[in-house]
């Protein structure tokens, strides 16, 4: 007789990108054996103090917008995959949400309006197109910290317009003191902790890495009885890939594929036969496959590196 193994989410985070996508940009993610994909729509804001987002313009790309969000869900309906939206901010010149704070009651109303709208909005297109998973909002800290009230309300107003599953997106050294994880479906995680300080990290070192916070992430699993979600996951395919895997610095840096390859295998031995886990979506998937990643790549993508079939092994599995 077979072990039974509970189904995961094995997500990717689908790049939004200037086109429509078709049957076949999504077939190489139905390759990979994923049964999820996270879409992404971006709204902009000037400055880390600035109050207003401003997002489904004319200026973004077409997957960026709500009629790109649209056509992107029903494309990967078609082919029998599940959908996680997860409208995130991005700060011009890239600098960290986490850090978006105001400097005056006035800018917080502002921006609480501001986000109420954004988020509202995608809220009634979830539920318009029938999304199983709404991320409420990605890497926002210093928002949550300085208005922790309004994020509770929030998460009403978008229960009272969309009735599927509600996560959202922590970074790994926020997740703890998230004030709102009774309120919602999942316990998301960004799960870019550091593991190793090898050049090139073996397994057994990122398993050894994995124990403490495994046990935090754990305790706040049972402490919420909620499931625990990576809503993104990954490393990159560079030297010490284990020590800091947020940094997504464009360098020059020759590729290192085993550090990739060793870093995901020990995150998947960690927690994929966790029954308080729900699974991940890795970081990150872009739309033409053919022409992404490669064994010179030395960025997060997994496509076409030796890692992409580690992952799609680990998604047949589970």
């Amino acid at each position: 007789m077979m072990d039974y193994k509970p189904a995961k989410i094995n997500g990717v985070s689908f790049v939004a990108s200037r086109d429509s996508i078709s049957n076949k940009h999504i077939k190489p993610v139905v390759s990979l054996n994923a049964n999820y994909v996270a879409v992404m729509p971006f709204g902009f804001i000037k400055e880390l103090q600035h109050p207003e987002i401003v997002y489904n313009t004319g200026r973004q790309w077409f997957g960026e917008t709500n009629d790109g969000v649209k056509q992107y869900i029903d494309e990967f309906n078609k082919e029998g995959l599940s959908v996680m939206l997860k409208p995130q901010i991005w700060v011009w010149r890239g600098e960290y949400t986490g850090n978006i704070k105001m400097d005056s009651e006035e800018n917080w109303s502002s921006l609480e309006t501001s986000y109420s709208k954004f988020i509202l909005d995608y809220a009634q297109l979830a539920q318009e197109m029938k999304v199983e998973i709404l991320c409420i909002g990605t890497e926002l800290e210093q928002f949550i910290v300085h208005r922790p009230q309004f994020w509770k309300d929030l998460i009403g107003k978008i229960r009272s317009v969309y009735d599927g599953k509600l996560t959202y997106a922590a970074n790994w050294d926020e997740f703890k003191s998230v004030p709102f994880w009774s309120q919602l479906d999942y316990i998301g995680v960004d799960a870019y902790f550091p593991i190793s300080n090898s050049q090139t990290p073996t397994v057994e070192e990122c398993l050894e890495g994995w124990l403490e916070h495994k046990v935090i992430i754990e305790m706040l699993s049972e402490q919420y009885s909620k499931p625990v979600l990576f809503t993104e996951f990954g490393y990159r395919s560079v030297d010490f890939s284990g020590k800091k895997p947020w940094d997504y610095d464009r360098n020059n840096q020759v590729a290192n594929l085993e550090a990739q390859v060793n870093t995901t295998q020990a995150l998947f031995e960690t927690f994929w036969q966790e029954d308080w886990f729900a699974g991940g979506f890795v970081w990150k998937w872009f739309h033409d496959h053919e022409k992404s990643g490669g064994e010179t790549n030395n960025q997060f993508t997994p496509q076409n590196k030796p890692v992409e079939l580690l992952i799609q092994k680990q998604y047949k599995t589970f």
